[in-house]
């Protein structure tokens, strides 16, 4: 990956320079790239994320079956009353985009299974910023959490599931990252049934401690919470395996 950062006014853009140029048209490197704006008028955006909202997937390139997901960073809770997009300026390393966006990158070339970042867009207002992210969408893949409520998947086959889980877990945690949010929703489920990790807003990576048992805790009470019946005792088990 060539990660490049470039400025237009108050707009910082950090973006990975093979996956744009990989993209038909070349797209100019421009803030516009992470509007709905930008993609509606070109007919290219194909549904939106679960979730927070605006996520939204669009296929830079028509000819190809490559998709993107675009990620706005938004706040949740009570705080999301005061600003629900605004965030302190802390510098521009130090923005959650930036910051994702590199721990992305840094995990995506060591080969572990994260969607291939592709830009990270900061907008400065004064002692404020707002941001996004553009990764590419992984095909096929749906959320570990729809997996738990299907009834076609039998109890054999998600049981094989929760344990590739759990050795994908232990190769992050391996890896020293430290998934803040670690829950069925921010893992996905390929076609192949591979599983792979996202979101890494505010992850980082640590030396080993207790923050692994809470990462444990956190996917378990996240798969219980939407299907108590299931065990993750397969989970374990894979966690525990080592190659």
């Amino acid at each position: 990956m060539r990660l490049t950062t470039i400025q237009q006014q108050d707009c910082l853009i950090l973006y990975d320079a093979d996956s744009l140029c990989d993209a038909a048209g070349s797209h100019q490197i421009q803030p516009a790239l992470f509007t709905a704006s930008y993609w509606q008028r070109r007919g290219r955006i194909t549904g939106e994320a679960p979730g927070r909202g605006n996520s939204l997937f669009v296929k830079p390139d028509p000819d190809c079956y490559q998709e993107w997901v675009i990620r706005h960073y938004l706040r949740g809770g009570l705080i999301a009353r005061l600003s629900r997009n605004q965030y302190l300026w802390m510098g521009r390393e130090r923005t959650r985009a930036f910051a994702e966006m590199r721990l992305n990158a840094h995990l995506f070339e060591r080969g572990l299974p994260v969607p291939r970042p592709i830009a990270a867009w900061v907008s400065r207002h004064g002692l404020t910023y707002e941001a996004a992210l553009i990764t590419q969408r992984i095909p096929g893949a749906r959320a570990l959490a729809d997996c738990l409520n299907d009834q076609q998947i039998s109890k054999d086959a998600l049981k094989a599931l929760l344990i590739a889980v759990g050795r994908m877990i232990r190769r992050f945690h391996d890896h020293c990252l430290d998934h803040v949010d670690l829950n069925a929703r921010n893992i996905l489920i390929d076609s192949q049934h591979k599983p792979w990790l996202i979101d890494l807003d505010r992850c980082r990576l640590r030396r080993p401690g207790e923050w692994k048992k809470a990462n444990l805790n956190r996917i378990e009470s996240s798969i219980h919470k939407f299907d108590p019946s299931v065990s993750v005792t397969p989970l374990l088990q894979g966690y525990r395996t080592t190659d």
